[in-house]
């Protein structure tokens, strides 16, 4: 016990601890600004997912023409991608009405085959892609040493929040998710602020899968996302929609991961629960949440 201690008090650990959280930040992020907008975003798995392979094969494609760029530019198809993915769910919720939850179970059942598909034609492997010939640089020093993506994250904390209360943007955003008929009478496109939304969702989240798969390690594999979508969703329940909440709730959750990790290499807890850990609190802490307040618009088709 005394050992375990020991190393959480280490830099190793905390590197450990914030390459954890990041990924759930960004993607928490991404599903604050759709489901204020008043759109339900069950798909910021897949969206993860398929912004780690787009980032993972643009840099390795692009790597002999562009050499140390080329991870930049996977950085950037990662972001494009994961956005275009999200049209797609934004255009079934929003234009064709589809259930929110049905069309982002989709596009996650997507994110679980068109992985396979795409590798196996590029590389003739379905699990996994050849190793990038760059990442993303790794700036800071000693064991504290984080990928830009990581920095990335946590500015963009401090930006949601402005935007989301102190500009006009956000004003809308916000009254979009609560009452959109209202918002509507004073001149706001709801449509239009669900589908910026909603496709700002999806860069964010294509950001933390360019992080998994060129920002911490340097290739896609098979389940990179390890369920980060699905807990990202339930911080952003615990946290209440809110951007510091959210941030409170991904560094919870993130801690908890990487004690797993820490766990996993001593005999104190079965290897199947500490595996399972992050998972359980996760569902724990849904469950002693109480009623969160949710925005009142959220999951509702506007008709106008």
């Amino acid at each position: 016990m005394d050992s375990l201690f020991a190393q959480l008090l280490t830099t190793a650990f905390l590197a450990t601890f914030i390459r954890s959280v990041v990924p759930l930040l960004l993607t928490a992020l991404g599903g604050l600004f759709s489901e204020r907008a008043g759109v339900v975003n069950i798909a910021l798995e897949g969206l993860i997912i398929f912004g780690a392979l787009a980032g993972a094969v643009v840099a390795q494609l692009l790597a002999p023409s562009l050499g140390p760029a080329a991870p930049w530019v996977g950085w950037l198809a990662a972001a494009v991608v994961g956005g275009l993915i999200a049209a797609i769910h934004a255009v079934l919720s929003i234009r064709y009405r589809a259930d929110q939850v049905i069309s982002g179970t989709a596009i996650n059942l997507l994110a679980t085959g068109v992985p396979a598909v795409l590798l196996t034609a590029l590389y003739g492997v379905s699990n996994e892609s050849p190793k990038v010939a760059y990442a993303l640089p790794l700036w800071g020093f000693g064991d504290l040493r984080f990928s830009p993506p990581v920095f990335f994250a946590f500015l963009a904390v401090a930006v949601t929040w402005y935007v989301m209360y102190r500009t006009p943007y956000g004003l809308r955003l916000r009254a979009t998710g609560e009452q959109p008929g209202a918002a509507a009478s004073m001149g706001v496109n709801v449509k239009r602020m669900r589908y910026s939304a909603v496709i700002l969702s999806g860069v964010l989240a294509g950001t933390a899968g360019a992080f998994l798969s060129i920002g911490n390690l340097d290739s896609y594999v098979r389940n990179i996302s390890a369920g980060a979508g699905f807990i990202a969703l339930a911080a952003l329940i615990f946290g209440q929609w809110k951007p510091l909440g959210v941030l409170a709730a991904t560094l919870l959750f993130g801690f908890l991961q990487a004690l797993s990790i820490v766990l996993g290499g001593t005999n104190l807890l079965p290897s199947s629960l500490v595996g399972a850990l992050p998972y359980l609190i996760t569902i724990l802490a849904l469950i002693f949440t109480g009623r969160s307040r949710a925005p009142k618009a959220l999951g509702r088709p506007y008709d106008g």
